[in-house]
């Protein structure tokens, strides 16, 4: 069985969902074959368990305003994330207005975004950020305390039971938000699915890729219930399948794609059982990373609403694993090994031996050991109120650098072919957030023609009015967007 398609989307995470929404508004008359492998949409990263559920705006992840040794903190990739997420609000608070996703109530909530420190150093850095930060029309709201009441109103779980000595420092931003990335992934496929010339797939797997001689993609799809096969004929190709991107990548054999590696990170939490604890904290308080800890391990007390329940969360703890997704498997790693990525992988793993034995460390680490870590944030925690539960898969990313050795890189990244046929999203945080203005880019990277056109700019322009605008630099227009997506989305200013 062979069939044509326009496009092509490999995995049903919040990636290929965003995509096929942006590119289905841009072109109406557009055909697209999604493909997911397991049984349905959004249960590996985007699945609301597996991630953190921050609408990763800065307003509290302190490894975004990282401070150099002369104490120096520098806030621009905070101010380029706070950007982007406004972004991606505009967005889906004109997919809500046009009546393309109903609920927003159910993906999105008002969460105060926290930053929580101790130690003289630690308190002066979050001075200094806190000063930088409030000169920024993104931020100017922020509120900055060393009072411990003060705090106590803010964070009452995070400073009962502490030392009214102990040197502490918050900021305080009242619009942040939980997101439940599972829900708007679903809402989204689900209005892709009631669309004409759009067909997705559950239990089928993309087994080969390779060109034609008419320069188009084959696609060859197992489906995993009949085992039959079919092939689609396509001109371009997305691969936004998260942990299960590379060996897609890699079967695709374009020259971009050689030399990527994946260094694949767990994640657990603790997560709390006592509803009367649960009640008594309502926001999202991001600590620091320990020394040696990957980005996504940064420690938070989050509060969360998934499936309409308030949750209470600590953690992530990291942990080291060879799968590449939680339903993977433990040959993932080995088997995305190739001689084109063998000696950047052998050397980035060289230079990294400190990052392995931390993810081995808290892999080990027994209910009470992460009890511990929690009672610095909760000093009353007590372990019978908690339970673990297990967080999805990251692939990092490794790349050659100029000389050809291996580097490991946090973040995410675009790999596309020279013809711009083929894309495939490799990376992690902060992933779900910057949704939008990642496949922002890849549509002016790989549709660039159709982007520089009237009609494409024009329909950009109404789904994300601030396009091509720095929102820092445009504090009316920040203001105006922002307004108008909290009022579509139900949220608190």
């Amino acid at each position: 069985m062979e069939v044509k398609a326009d496009i092509v989307l490999v995995g049903s995470g919040i990636m290929s969902a965003t995509l096929g929404t942006l590119l289905k508004q841009l072109q109406p008359n557009i055909s697209i074959e999604i493909f997911e492998k397991l049984d349905a949409a959004s249960t590996e990263s985007s699945d609301a368990w597996n991630n953190a559920g921050t609408g990763h705006s800065a307003f509290c992840e302190l490894n975004y305003t990282p401070q150099d040794s002369k104490g120096n903190v520098n806030i621009s990739k905070a101010i380029q994330i706070a950007e982007q997420f406004e972004v991606s609000r505009q967005f889906w608070s004109f997919l809500v207005k046009e009546d393309l996703i109903k609920t927003p109530e159910k993906f999105i909530k008002t969460v105060p975004h926290l930053s929580f420190v101790w130690g003289k150093n630690n308190v002066s850095f979050l001075k200094k950020r806190y000063k930088l930060m409030t000169e920024c029309s993104l931020f100017k709201e922020m509120k900055f305390s060393v009072d411990h009441k003060e705090l106590k109103e803010w964070m009452p779980l995070v400073m009962e039971g502490r030392n009214e000595d102990e040197q502490v420092a918050g900021t305080f931003m009242k619009r942040g938000t939980d997101v439940n990335f599972g829900n708007l992934t679903r809402q989204m496929f689900r209005y892709l699915q009631n669309q004409e010339n759009i067909n997705m797939y559950f239990q089928h797997e993309v087994s080969k890729l390779k060109k034609n001689k008419d320069n188009e993609w084959v696609v060859k799809v197992k489906d995993l219930n009949t085992g039959k096969t079919r092939k689609i004929i396509t001109k371009f190709i997305f691969i936004g399948a998260g942990g299960g991107s590379l060996p897609l990548l890699e079967k695709s054999q374009i020259f971009e794609g050689k030399g990527f590696g994946g260094f694949p990170v767990s994640g657990q939490w603790l997560r709390c059982t006592n509803e009367e604890i649960i009640n008594k904290h309502h926001a999202k308080v991001y600590g620091k990373a320990a020394i040696g800890a990957p980005p996504m391990s940064v420690p938070h007390l989050d509060t969360r609403v998934i499936s309409g329940k308030q949750e209470l969360l600590f953690g992530p703890y990291a942990g080291f694993t060879t799968k590449f997704l939680k339903k993977g498997s433990y040959f993932d790693l080995l088997k995305s090994i190739k001689t084109s990525n063998l000696w950047p992988m052998l050397y980035a793993g060289a230079h990294n031996i400190p990052l392995t034995k931390y993810l081995i460390e808290q892999v080990m680490q027994s209910h009470e050991e992460r009890v511990e870590a929690l009672k610095e944030y909760f000093p009353n925690a007590k372990a019978e109120d908690w339970v673990l539960e297990h967080a999805g898969k990251r692939v990092q990313i490794i790349k050659k650098d100029e000389n050809g050795k291996g580097v490991l890189q946090f973040g995410t990244e675009i790999v596309s072919s020279a013809d711009c046929s083929i894309a495939a999203l490799l990376g992690a945080s902060p992933g779900a957030s910057t949704a939008v203005s990642v496949m922002i880019e890849l549509l002016e990277r790989c549709f660039c023609k159709q982007m520089s056109s009237e009609e494409w700019q024009s329909k950009i322009k109404q789904m994300i009015p601030s396009y091509g605008e720095q929102l820092n630099e445009n504090e009316s227009l920040f203001e105006q967007v922002k307004t108008h997506a909290a009022k579509i989305l139900q949220l608190e200013e």
